[in-house]
């Protein structure tokens, strides 16, 4: 009986934390971004304030990464804390109708002069190697590179980590069945990644957060456990590894970066050539952090390793 009633409970809450979150996406679709921008930074600014063990975490990242003093920190925590929110729906919402358009690399084009270069380097990797694995760090937009590789008209295989709310879960789902990709549940997800690079598809993952069982790596400088997903499959099938990241430049404005690939040597020990690839691909992520350094989530415990030494 207990049980059935927390079940009961939490299938309630979960309805409504998805009404308050669905009825925000209303009201993202009805505003014009320069009236939500603001609105989102000030929310921003609030959550900053009010997360203090977020907050707190952010700034020592921050403040140690980046060697800045502390009040440099905080100043890019506060904007970290903002960035976030204008990732994980203002822009998806406003931009997702141009990206699933018929005209809309003609959009992207306009907007950016310089994404020819970028989309041209990407796409030529993807075909030359048969499919490769694209890496981003939660950095910029990072929700948009999907889009912009179906724009682009580069086959993706993503892993993702479903939301623990059923209801919020199948409204996302939606809105990334639009983008025409394949989406996998990061738990077990070595295999189907192993058929997409088979088939053809290039991989997407994010691997610059903390992993249990991860690589000890230095990134920024400390060692951190890093996922070795994307050193596997580029050793197993050959494939390069490929530092990509999308980056806002001013309100629903965006540039990228498209990294050079990072191949794997058929020659070395596995273990050593996944070390190897694996700092590789984190130092080739601090380079691009490191020019919008407020628009990285810092709030994320990445040094967990640190914590466990001492």
């Amino acid at each position: 009986m207990r049980s059935r009633a927390k079940n009961r409970k939490r299938r309630w809450l979960q309805i409504v934390e998805f009404g308050a979150v669905y009825s925000l996406y209303l009201v993202v679709r009805v505003l014009p971004m320069v009236m939500l921008r603001p609105l989102v930074i000030a929310v921003g600014n609030l959550a900053y304030v009010f997360l203090v063990a977020r907050r707190r975490i952010a700034v020592e990242n921050i403040r140690r990464a980046l060697g800045v003093d502390q009040g440099t920190a905080r100043q890019i925590a506060r904007q970290s804390f903002s960035a976030f929110l204008l990732t994980s729906v203002p822009e998806v919402v406003k931009m997702g109708r141009h990206l699933t358009a018929d005209d809309s690399l003609d959009w992207l084009r306009r907007r950016d002069p310089g994404a020819e270069a970028l989309f041209s380097k990407a796409k030529v990797l993807h075909e030359e190697t048969g499919g490769c694995i694209f890496v981003t760090p939660h950095f910029g937009n990072w929700e948009l590179l999907p889009h912009l590789a179906a724009t682009v008209g580069i086959p993706l295989a993503i892993t993702i980590r479903p939301l623990d709310n059923v209801y919020l879960e199948r409204l996302l789902e939606r809105h990334r069945n639009a983008t025409g990709q394949e989406f996998i549940n990061r738990r077990n997800a070595i295999m189907r990644l192993d058929c997409a690079l088979a088939n053809g598809r290039s991989v997407a993952l994010l691997p610059d957060q903390h992993v249990i069982k991860g690589v000890p790596v230095d990134f920024f400088g400390r060692p951190a456990a890093t996922s070795p997903f994307p050193a596997l499959l580029a050793i197993h099938h050959q494939r390069p590894i490929v530092v990509v990241a999308c980056y806002r430049t001013g309100s629903l404005r965006f540039s990228g970066h498209v990294g050079d690939p990072i191949w794997p040597q058929a020659a070395a020990s596995e273990k050593a050539e996944i070390k190897r690839l694996t700092g590789t691909v984190n130092r080739a992520m601090e380079e691009v952090i490191r020019q919008h350094p407020e628009q990285y989530v810092w709030m994320h415990r990445r040094w967990k390793l640190e914590r466990s030494a001492g």
